[in-house]
């Protein structure tokens, strides 16, 4: 049989590999994708896509799908109890999420994975990749020419020649053990068995509840409302064997409805675990991995499922302009410097909320304390690698507090509210795409440097073919009106000039490795 050739091999068609090839179907990149399971996932995991999140999937054209993909808003709480219906210890969030709105343009969506997935697995079709279920990833070897893997599917064995191999192969990532990349953090922490169930708890809207009760299999439990209307998952501590009649009884205990008649859903008995690691190295010569592959961490705080999709969205950009030409290999190194120090700063926050909601017997002094504020962690995480034009100043820091942004290259380039063609608009909505070149009211100069920048590079003259709605663009950007910022596709700055003195052609060849 003829060997198969693709620019891009992902394996994996959870949410991050789903995201991975719909971001490289928009950057005009078509990927195969390999999934050994028969279809997407058809039990409740992840749900919710934050603000950002929601930023990434409308450059996708998917966001207005996503919302309609979320259940109805007819409630909303988040909780620490005894049971459902009992005492309640902690109320995390009720009826409404953070509100950033200050922050991004962007509201959020709640859906469950299960109906996550297909909105990206339409997409990334729609728009040219080639996704393959019930077919697995055999084999695999790489060499400075590219990757040779070996799949497999119902009419047998075939040979895929590719580019690159993205590894969104789960959190047990064969991929990530045949690289020899080990893990490091905390390890495994808890295993849990779990089931669904179908009960009228007279009440609507979304729930999740974090147990804390003796009579439960290791004092905790978590119960979650799904997108069928009285259907509930149960998830406790690992017991073997679980019988129908005690499903019944631990579903009481944790609903606390003593005379609750639920009936379980065939085929709803789950297995799982918790743990808070992360891979050693993100990226292996030509292989990258994403999602599960490198950090798995307690689903206390939801950032799993929406850090899945966004890995896509920044690595997707990067394979594309090296598989185009228009960057240097040695762009893709920055994967690994700019995703890894925040997935180590992320499991360890979500590993705190884990110990504070579920398992305070594990309080001690290597427990991180909350980063304030949180929207540090969903809009403060910094990006800093060779693909961007760190200044003389540059401190290192891995984060920043959003709400005072600096507008300083590594850094998410912030929303400022404009004003084009007749309607409101944010910087943010500007980004996704390509390179961006955000000039100031009297920055001539860089508009004209612009046009000699051997790059797909769009320019917008802040106050002329946008109006600065709020006045607020030069300060927040941190430069004069004689000055320009570069924000790379994933809307980071990658380098900005306070007034005229600056190199942009010289800072685009640094960032995309043509040197």
């Amino acid at each position: 049989m003829t060997d198969e050739r693709h620019p891009v091999l992902v394996v994996g068609a959870g949410l991050a590999g789903l995201s991975a090839a719909m971001f490289l179907a928009v950057h005009g990149v078509r990927p195969l994708v390999v999934e050994r399971h028969p279809t997407t996932s058809v039990y409740p995991k992840a749900r919710g896509q934050f603000p950002h999140v929601m930023e990434a999937l409308a450059v996708a054209g998917v966001a207005g799908r996503m919302v309609d993909a979320s259940p109805p808003e007819t409630g909303f709480r988040i909780a620490v109890a005894e049971s459902v219906t009992g005492r309640v210890y902690n109320d995390v969030m009720v009826d409404r999420n953070p509100d950033f709105g200050e922050l991004s343009p962007a509201g959020w969506a709640n859906a469950s994975q299960e109906r996550a997935e297909p909105v990206l697995l339409a997409r990334a079709r729609e728009l040219g990749a080639d996704i393959r279920f019930a077919t697995e990833l055999v084999s695999f070897t790489q060499d400075e020419s590219g990757v040779r893997a070996v799949i497999r599917d119902e009419r047998g064995e075939r040979t895929v020649l590719a580019d690159y191999l993205v590894a969104a192969d789960g959190h047990r990532s064969p991929i990530r053990h045949a690289l020899g990349i080990g893990v490091h953090g905390r390890g495994d922490l808890s295993r849990s068995v779990g089931i669904v169930f179908e009960a009228d708890l007279g009440r609507s809207g979304f729930g999740l509840f974090y147990l804390r009760n003796p009579e439960l299999p290791e004092g905790s439990g978590v119960v979650v409302s799904t997108d069928e209307p009285h259907r509930y998952a149960l998830a406790v501590g690992y017991r073997e064997d679980v019988t129908d009649a005690e499903w019944l009884d631990l579903i009481r205990t944790a609903t606390g409805v003593p005379d609750l008649n639920p009936r379980l859903v065939t085929n709803g008995v789950t297995n799982g675990y918790t743990a808070a690691r992360v891979a050693d190295s993100f990226s292996r010569g030509r292989v990258h991995l994403i999602g599960d592959a490198v950090r798995v961490m307690p689903p206390t705080g939801g950032f799993g499922g929406n850090t899945a999709i966004m890995d896509g969205y920044y690595l997707a950009w990067k394979l594309a302009m090296v598989l185009k030409g228009e960057a240097g290999p040695a762009l893709l190194d920055s994967h690994d410097l700019e995703r890894r120090p925040y997935a180590d700063i992320l499991v360890e926050q979500q590993y705190a909320a884990f110990v504070q909601r579920m398992r305070p017997d594990l309080v001690d002094d290597t427990v991180a304390a909350p980063i304030d504020p949180i929207s540090t962690l969903f809009f403060g995480y910094r990006h800093l690698s060779n693909a961007v034009a760190a200044e003389p100043a540059e401190d290192g820091a891995p984060l920043e507090n959003p709400e005072q942004p600096t507008g300083r290259p590594g850094s998410r380039a912030p929303h400022v509210p404009l004003r084009g063609n007749d309607s409101e608009l944010s910087t943010r909505d500007l980004f996704g795409r390509n390179f961006v070149l955000l000039v100031a009211s009297a920055g001539e100069k860089w508009s004209e440097a612009a046009r000699k920048v051997n790059l797909s590079l769009t320019v917008y003259r802040v106050g002329t073919d946008v109006e600065d709605s709020e006045g607020r663009f030069t300060k927040t950007y941190g430069i004069t009106e004689r000055g320009a910022v570069l924000v790379r596709p994933d809307g980071f700055v990658a380098w900005r000039a306070e007034a005229e003195d600056g190199d942009l052609a010289g800072a685009v060849n640094r960032i995309l490795a043509r040197e």
